[in-house]
């Protein structure tokens, strides 16, 4: 049958009717383990009972009144978010591209507002992705998702991930800003030397410069801790979150301190569906659970457990991956050139587990935050079964 959508995906030949916990269901009832979530989003799992309950509440309410009248769930939620993190202001979006391009404006109106407007350079990592809206894909880098659309935009420097003396060389007075993911999704799953973040902080602080989190995917719990960056006492300036906050519901946010916050007044940003009834039902039902502190013990516990058969893993499959990558329940194997990561999760999904793929070879999962110690077990077990097909396609 011809398809009437644009053809930008490739999903496999598999459609899902309906998730429940940490697995999805086919119409004729088969499981699969969701070790994907819908790309780091379902953080509760499917149709969690709270989040149903939320939504359906306020979908027999309000669902929507646009930013021309005050809705008071978008207070509580934005006061959840300031009374954890370093922010005092916050901007409701509905995805992460969105909050990345708010983010980069406030960067910018900041510096303008304080008497230095060609202050614009903003510097970012190789193997970061930060969107795919233009300014969202000039400031990632990535040459593949730049070509075919115009020449590159001023203002954009992208500098080796965690190399500390390329970061010491390229910032400056004239930089605008600095903005990293603490831990990169598409990039790999890399996570930034905690040192590394550190010193990111303190040329900030030397330069004047703003220093602008990326936690859209590595967010919301995923690594232990509400935010990645709180591993470390380097706070940032600003924080794009997105994916794991709505917890299957469209919801994003850009995150800002009191110097850039004050700088972003009346007309200056804007959205219609942002920060909608439906979103903040949703989004206060998932912060409340997820804020929870033994939510983010049982993500440490069960994320160091699943890490640690990930590198018992590794050593018995040392022919087929090089390394262990990744933080928390953000986690993945890179694997050697000859066995490609994208055919290796068609061969996990053979067996009936959903896994994704990401940059420089990489295996990638993120479960819901939900999943238990057997959880991780029924995965490896799955795993190393797509493993042990991999090689014997080699020979």
């Amino acid at each position: 049958m011809t398809s009437n959508l644009v053809p930008t995906y490739a999903p496999p030949d598999v459609v899902f009717a309906r998730g429940a916990g940490v697995y999805l269901y086919d119409a004729d009832g088969k499981p699969w383990l969701d070790f994907i979530a819908g790309i780091a989003v379902n953080s509760l799992g499917h149709c969690h009972p709270v989040l149903v309950e939320a939504l359906t509440a306020q979908a027999n309410t309000l669902w929507h009144v646009s930013n021309m009248f005050e809705v008071p769930a978008r207070e509580q939620l934005a006061q959840r978010y300031c009374e954890h993190t370093f922010a005092e202001q916050v901007f409701f979006t509905n995805s992460g591209t969105e909050a990345i391009e708010g983010l980069l404006k406030a960067a910018r109106k900041y510096h303008a507002e304080n008497g230095q407007p060609e202050r614009i350079d903003i510097l970012t990592f190789q193997g970061a992705f930060h969107g795919r809206s233009y300014g969202a894909i000039n400031a990632g880098g990535n040459p593949a998702y730049l070509k075919g659309f115009g020449p590159a935009m001023a203002g954009f420097t992208q500098l080796p991930f965690a190399d500390e003396q390329a970061f010491i060389d390229a910032i400056s007075e004239n930089t605008a800003a600095v903005l990293i993911e603490p831990v990169q999704g598409e990039g790999g799953l890399r996570a930034a030397p905690e040192e590394y973040l550190r010193t990111l902080r303190a040329k900030c602080d030397e330069t004047g410069a703003l220093l602008l989190y990326d936690e859209i995917q590595c967010g919301a719990g995923r690594t232990g801790k509400l935010f990645a960056h709180q591993w470390t006492d380097a706070e940032p300036d600003g924080m794009a979150v997105a994916k794991g906050v709505g917890g299957g519901f469209p919801l994003g946010a850009f995150l800002l301190s009191k110097k850039m916050g004050e700088n972003m007044v009346v007309g200056t940003h804007g959205s219609t569906y942002g920060g909608n009834p439906l979103a903040m039902a949703v989004g206060i039902a998932l912060w409340d659970e997820i804020a929870k502190p033994e939510m983010m013990e049982h993500v440490v516990d069960v994320g160091n457990f699943l890490k640690q058969q990930l590198a018992g893993l590794a050593d018995e499959y040392d022919d087929i991956i090089i390394e262990t990558r990744g933080k928390g329940l953000l986690v993945g194997l890179q694997l050697h050139d000859q066995f490609v990561a994208r055919e290796v999760v068609g061969l996990a999904r053979n067996e009936g587990l959903l896994i994704g793929a990401a940059g420089e070879n990489v295996i990638r999962m993120a479960p819901p935050l939900i999943i238990t110690k057997d959880h991780a077990r029924e995965a490896l077990t799955k795993l190393e079964r797509a493993l042990q097909t991999a090689r014997s396609q080699q020979k």
